[in-house]
């Protein structure tokens, strides 16, 4: 393996060389997230200061992860189109480009990705002033209870709920006044 390694022209070393040092990397990391024992935070490069070119949502182009999957996209694209591109300087530009796309891709997924993660917990005074659905028929003041549908923080929660006057029908608009334990006082539209 060093025979033909050796052999190669050093253009062709740098490209076999950052396509299968960057490959063995890319696939532990990949091991090491299926069993989970995934270390992203913690591989993170720190550069101080916030320099590290932030996308947005925690998210920095100069990760481990960025790096190793613009090496695997530079190398194997290096490697690839070898023999179609006789120009060095063009074969080190396109790989340059493959790689920066395969970065670029990893950060975009990782991005979308992150939008995933939510928050599930609310406090139920958040419902005060907002509009909801009758889900269940709310019968008049002090004959009982019914069920609306409100939607917090982008997801639909259903309560129970009292009028403060007359019976509401489902379907029916309201907005929510008060809030005495889990139970919400609401008014029509």
């Amino acid at each position: 393996m060093q025979q033909w390694y050796l052999a190669l022209d050093p253009t062709m070393q740098v490209f076999w060389g950052c396509a299968i040092i960057s490959s063995v990397i890319f696939g532990i990391q990949a091991i090491l997230t299926l069993i989970g024992m995934d270390a992203h935070d913690a591989m993170d490069l720190d550069f101080a200061d916030g320099d590290t070119m932030d996308v947005g949502g925690g998210l920095s182009l100069f990760s481990i992860r960025s790096l190793v999957n613009f090496f695997v996209g530079f190398g194997w694209a290096g490697v690839s189109f070898a023999d179609s591109i006789s120009n060095k300087a063009v074969l080190y530009f396109v790989a340059i480009v493959v790689g920066l796309a395969f970065a670029y891709v990893y950060v975009f997924m990782r991005k979308k990705l992150r939008k995933l993660e939510t928050n599930g917990a609310y406090k139920i005074t958040d419902c005060i002033g907002k509009t909801a659905d009758v889900y269940l028929r709310i019968p008049a003041k002090g004959q009982g209870k019914g069920k609306v549908q409100v939607s917090i923080n982008g997801s639909i929660h259903e309560f129970d709920a009292v009028s403060q006057g007359e019976c509401l029908p489902t379907g029916t608009k309201v907005q929510i006044t008060s809030v005495e334990g889990t139970l919400l006082t609401v008014t029509p539209l």
